[in-house]
């Protein structure tokens, strides 16, 4: 089991992320992970910096603790050859800790260069083209590619790790999960679901599969669900809302009528490891060996302080239905 720091690029400037990673890394986190976000869920974040800006500082300031994105979409703001030349020049840069996650996206960071926001199923077809096209690169030499959605002419990524960064794909459905067995090297979720699992390796998969874990740490229970419902209550819309709705304002209306209750019941609040530790087994149970804590709480420092202390070896300790 590995575990994983969540680093918010939406509630926290390039600088802080960056610091907060070198603080990830003394706490004793195996790896952080950060989405990769052109907009913030909602306004009064504040924030949505440059991932591949912020993970070549990340290299440079830390020497141990693995990097991954959580996750980039790699066909439409970005094209698939930017994509398998910058996770590329990470891997370099930090000596093979990097890892790229890739999902098929979300209309909040992807409509904005007025390409479009095509249906999911094209969405997956998009996917599995793309991931072809940063393999072939990394292969070496001159490449080419002519798909139905996306295309490669003469391409070579020149600066390449002697091991390709593992690919994470991320899942909600049996689909993405047959995807990132046939064209990944791991899984990445954001709910405790077996079924996602199962249909990653019923499909061949065997490498690392990740999933997100919310909390939200404070000194007491209100104060901290009361922060993840200000910043985080977008996250109880769903990921059929979550990748449909085009800017912040949206997301604002959609989770207008989430309560402090609601996010009591999706998160674990509070000052109680137990609760945090208990929040984590169900992802266990599901198959899960790397999972990333998420904090939705207003005290960053006060919960990497807690982490280092016991937090991350109860949580490395877990195994199924322990």
């Amino acid at each position: 089991m590995q575990v994983g720091y969540k680093l918010a690029t939406e509630a926290f400037g390039p600088a802080e992320i960056v610091q907060q990673t070198v603080r990830a890394e003394r706490a004793g986190f195996d790896f952080v992970e950060l989405s990769d976000h052109f907009h913030p869920w909602l306004d009064n974040q504040g924030h949505s910096g440059f991932t591949w800006s912020m993970l070549g500082a990340m290299a440079a300031r830390t020497e141990r603790i693995g990097l991954a994105t959580g996750v980039t979409c790699p066909i439409i703001r970005y094209h698939p050859a930017i994509v398998a030349q910058a996770a590329a020049t990470v891997a370099i840069l930090s000596d093979n800790r990097f890892t790229l996650g890739i999902g098929a996206g979300e209309r909040l960071n992807e409509h904005v260069v007025g390409q479009g926001w095509p249906a999911v199923r094209i969405r997956h077809r998009m996917l599995r083209e793309a991931l072809e096209i940063i393999k072939l690169l990394w292969q070496g030499g001159y490449q080419s590619y002519d798909g139905q959605y996306l295309q490669l002419e003469d391409a070579r990524v020149f600066d390449l790790p002697d091991t390709p960064p593992v690919i994470a794909v991320a899942t909600g459905g049996e689909m993405a999960s047959t995807i990132a067995a046939e064209l990944g090297d791991g899984l990445f979720a954001t709910e405790p679901r077996s079924d996602l699992v199962e249909a990653y390796t019923g499909a061949g998969g065997d490498g690392p599969t990740y999933a997100e874990v919310p909390m939200a740490w404070a000194p007491d229970e209100d104060t901290a669900a009361q922060a993840a419902l200000d910043t985080t209550r977008w996250a109880l819309t769903g990921w059929k809302v979550m990748s449909e709705l085009p800017n912040p304002v949206n997301f604002d209306a959609a989770s207008s009528t989430v309560k402090l209750d609601d996010i009591k019941q999706q998160f674990s609040c509070g000052p109680d490891l137990d609760r945090h530790v208990a929040q984590a087994q169900p992802y266990v149970d599901a198959g899960f060996d790397h999972v990333v804590l998420m904090n939705a709480g207003p005290d960053p420092d006060g919960f990497l302080d807690v982490c280092e202390k016991e937090l991350i070896e109860r949580v490395r300790s877990l195994t199924p239905s322990s």
